[in-house]
């Protein structure tokens, strides 16, 4: 495997080793209304694809995600033996590829292994096939990072236990340090890849935004995230539970035009909460805001202020 350092936040390192454990209640700043719920989680992402068999190859052989269901233009992948899909690859006639950082939208989703061995048994893979990643030690989490044939990013990473995590004041402390990718692999003990365990999610998604002001406004006071990482130049990381983000944004790509009919691109990320209640709230709360909602037979629809649709249901 031919690996690169990446900078996930566009910032030096910032590791503390003087910062104070991160415990239940001591970090992040909380909306001022509304609130998600602590069990809030993340379902599948659905991406628009120029070419499914080409994409279906990379998703199964580089990544070892498994089918769950598939037609002529879309195809549902998840862990091996899993029955709920974590991406959704949807083929439109005319899609072109992207550069990266070309548009506002996706900047990556993120794929979150359920433990270091299966971490290390992945990278070993990558290492097999002679595949190219970035990597990053994020103290919260062990990430390596990769760009599918759309262009489109994708990091898939392992997370520290919590007692691990440190803040500075009520900021969680994030970095982008090197990566042990020996001690990974040596987490996995010889074991082989089969392909991406059955209990892996989506753990976070990252964006592309105009102007992170107005992704304060839409995700944290209209959503009801908790602001979990601000200091980083230009990016602002939201998470609800506790969770260090399950939602990033930056204004990295300040300029790029939103995403055009005819991109590869992000069509939707999910979010899933603990009940139908739960959802009712949140629609109400996004209303009263002047946020604009559609009702789906499953949950609610809507758009941030760039045309990156969230799908949230229960």
């Amino acid at each position: 495997m031919r690996v690169s350092s990446h900078d996930m936040f566009g910032a030096p390192a910032e590791s503390d080793t003087g910062a104070d454990r991160a415990l239940d209640g001591s970090y992040g700043r909380p909306p001022a209304g509304y609130r998600l719920p602590p069990a809030t989680r993340l379902g599948a992402v659905e991406l628009q694809v120029s070419h499914l068999e080409r994409s279906l190859e990379y998703y199964q052989h580089l990544l070892g995600i498994a089918v769950i269901d598939q037609d002529a233009a879309t195809v549902s992948l998840g862990g091996v033996g899993a029955t709920e899909p974590i991406v959704i690859l949807r083929h439109v006639e005319g899609t072109r590829p992207v550069t990266p950082g070309s548009r506002l939208g996706l900047y990556h989703f993120a794929i979150l292994l359920p433990d270091r061995p299966a971490m290390g048994r992945f990278i070993t893979h990558l290492s097999e096939i002679g595949a190219r990643a970035g990597s990053s030690d994020h103290l919260v989490s062990e990430a390596l990072y990769l760009q599918d044939p759309d262009g489109l990013g994708i990091e898939v990473y392992v997370d520290r236990p919590r007692d691990a995590w440190r803040r500075a004041d009520r900021e969680l402390m994030m970095a982008t340090d090197p990566l042990d990718l020996a001690d990974l692999v040596r987490a996995a003990n010889g074991a082989p890849w089969t392909g991406m365990p059955s209990d892996t999610v989506m753990g976070h998604v990252h964006l592309h935004v105009g102007d992170l002001d107005a992704a304060v406004a839409f995700y944290a006071e209209g959503l009801g995230f908790d602001r979990m990482v601000w200091r980083y130049p230009g990016a602002l990381f939201l998470g609800a539970g506790g969770y260090h983000h399950h939602l990033g944004t930056n204004t990295w790509a300040r300029g790029a035009l939103p995403s055009r009919a005819q991109d590869a691109k992000l069509l939707a990320w999910t979010i899933v909460l603990p009940s139908a209640n739960d959802v009712a709230a949140l629609r109400a709360n996004l209303v009263s805001h002047g946020i604009a909602v559609t009702d789906e037979p499953t949950g609610i629809l809507f758009a941030d202020p760039w045309g990156t649709p969230v799908r949230v249901r229960a």
